[in-house]
């Protein structure tokens, strides 16, 4: 088997076992409009903290299904019920804090992008720089929640791609796969590097997973 083809197989392996997006499994359908994308960076928002990310996506689901799917919403919800909502996901010590930068979001992108970030995208250039030093205006966005939301983004956000950053990277060469950006985007069809953006993070923070993926294949 040579060397590409073997990668492939291992990719497809790495797919299989963890190919799923964190936007996905915190029931976002994706997609280039308004509400999917606010709902992306609140998930980006939950995931930011120092909490595992099975957490964050159960607080981010909970957190919509209270109300909290559109920033309209989001602002609508009491400082209590957003933090109600983050406890029946057990996101303990963050969860007053995290209300109160919520509300905080749900009101800048109302004001600033008119409740849509497709808007924060036209105003950066489309420039995945300026994407993120963007975001990370919004209280509880830093440099880690920006590429985050990045990373999820790209699915819809053709420019940005490929945005495969070191957290990717450390999850590619713990499974065998090769260490840089380009040479993983080089695997895929575009439309498929959120995916395994999604999949490579997660082995990163799961050695017994990256173990299983790596049994896999040769």
């Amino acid at each position: 088997m040579t060397a590409p083809t073997a990668r492939r197989t291992r990719v497809e392996a790495l797919l299989a076992e963890a190919g799923t997006t964190y936007a996905e499994e915190a029931g976002i359908r994706l997609a280039d409009t308004p509400a999917p994308l606010w709902q992306l960076l609140v998930l980006a928002n939950v995931v930011s903290t120092r909490i595992k990310a099975s957490i964050a996506v159960h607080a981010a689901r909970e957190l919509f299904a209270a109300g909290g799917r559109t920033p309209a919403g989001m602002a609508e919800l009491t400082w209590q019920q957003r933090v109600d909502a983050l406890g029946r996901a057990h996101y303990v010590r963050y969860d007053e804090g995290t209300s109160t930068r919520l509300g905080a979001c749900a009101e800048l992108v109302r004001e600033r992008y008119g409740g849509d970030l497709r808007r924060l995208a036209r105003e950066a250039g489309e420039q995945q720089a300026r994407v993120e030093e963007l975001l990370c205006e919004f209280p509880g966005i830093g440099p880690a929640g920006a590429r985050i939301f990045c990373r999820e983004a790209q699915a819809v956000w053709p420019f940005l791609r490929p945005v495969l950053d070191e957290k990717a990277l450390e999850g590619a060469r713990r499974v065998g796969l090769p260490g840089s950006a380009k040479a993983l985007a080089a695997l895929v069809d575009d439309d498929r590097l959120a995916v395994l953006a999604a999949a490579l993070v997660r082995v990163a923070l799961d050695k017994a997973l990256a173990d299983r993926v790596a049994e896999a294949t040769p």
